[in-house]
């Protein structure tokens, strides 16, 4: 229990984020996954997802070396393709 009310209110506050945040790393893992098992994914699903990631690391939910990562691999994915 928070002794403060401004430590209950920041209680509060990184509860929604946290909430907010959990939801958005399920979808992008949720993209990625259906890029992946894919059998041969177009651009367009690939820059959806690749726009999701950067969206993501720009809001600080993933970090921007984390997001990196994630993009030259399905890059290097859909290369291969």
């Amino acid at each position: 229990m928070a002794n403060t009310r401004s430590a209950a209110k920041r209680s509060r506050q990184t509860q929604r984020r946290a909430l907010l945040n959990r939801s958005v790393k399920a979808h992008l893992r949720s993209l990625q996954k259906s890029i992946r098992s894919a059998p041969a994914p177009n651009a367009d699903e690939v820059r959806l997802v690749i726009s999701a990631i950067d969206k993501a690391a720009k809001r600080g939910i993933i970090h921007r070396n984390v997001a990196n990562r994630r993009k030259a691999r399905l890059n290097k994915a859909q290369a291969a393709k």
